[in-house]
């Protein structure tokens, strides 16, 4: 690679057709942030501002083709996994993780912001006993964090032994996201000794699609880009909250975040 040569991060998840969410809020996001991103599709889904109408697995063979094929030729240096559907899917995207060097940030979609599930039940375990380990951070929501532990959190409290039972998992780093939770939106970052509580206001608006998928690929990008985890987080925060202060009106429903609005 030559100088001029952005660093390069890699996205594999699921396609959002609305375009808010998915590969195609992490691409836009590691455009932003300055880094070179690319993609390994898992399954296409049929969305829009409304909701999920469906969505298909590839088959695990493209998706270790695709995989493949980006990490042998081109290299990376961060991977950022988003929406992984099935057990075997998830079994695939971990057997070849787990060979790479460069760090990774797991965010375990299970449902969409519209509360439509786009993980099998079944796939659970199997993020829990493979997935998970091969995470530099994992940035589970609450909902997320019920699923995958069984801790309920209820308060800011709760949040601290949220991420005990996230790392007992296997993931380095664990970050919890508190915006469901009343109050003033609290995210706490933890690799079990040291802790992070990061703030930010909450602004009035609606248009929120996106925002998952849009902070792990933040991080992602600072990974890539030479930051350490908190700073890379805390980067990302500031990105993501900019983001949806500018979020806008898309079709019937609830509206994307602005990936590029450092730029208007």
């Amino acid at each position: 690679m030559t100088d001029s040569t952005p660093p390069r991060v890699l996205t594999v998840a699921g396609s959002d057709s609305g375009g808010g969410a998915g590969i195609q809020a992490d691409l836009k996001t590691m455009l932003a942030l300055g880094v070179h991103g690319m993609s390994v599709v898992a399954a296409v889904t049929a969305q829009n501002s409304l909701g999920v109408q469906g969505y298909w697995e590839l088959p695990p063979e493209a998706v270790r083709a695709q995989l493949d094929s980006v990490l042998d030729d081109i290299g990376v240096q961060a991977v950022k996994t988003g929406m992984l559907a099935s057990p075997t899917l998830v079994e695939t995207v971990a057997e070849v993780l787990a060979r790479v060097e460069a760090p990774v940030v797991v965010d375990p979609v299970g449902v969409s912001k519209h509360g439509d599930t786009l993980l099998a039940p079944e796939a659970v375990e199997t993020v829990r006993s493979l997935l998970l380990r091969t995470a530099t951070v994992v940035t589970p929501n609450l909902w997320e964090v019920a699923q995958l532990t069984g801790v309920k959190v209820e308060d800011e409290e709760d949040m601290r032994r949220a991420a005990d039972a996230v790392l007992d998992l296997g993931p380095v780093w664990a970050l919890i996201k508190g915006g469901h939770l009343p109050g003033e939106p609290v995210d706490l970052l933890t690799d079990g000794t040291r802790v992070f509580r990061f703030t930010a206001a909450r602004h009035d608006n609606r248009h929120t699609h996106g925002t998952g998928c849009t902070l792990a690929s933040a991080i992602a990008s600072h990974l890539a880009l030479g930051e350490e985890v908190p700073a890379a987080v805390e980067k990302a925060k500031q990105y993501v909250t900019g983001a949806i202060a500018h979020g806008f009106a898309l079709g019937a429903g609830i509206g994307p975040v602005d990936h590029a609005w450092p730029w208007r």
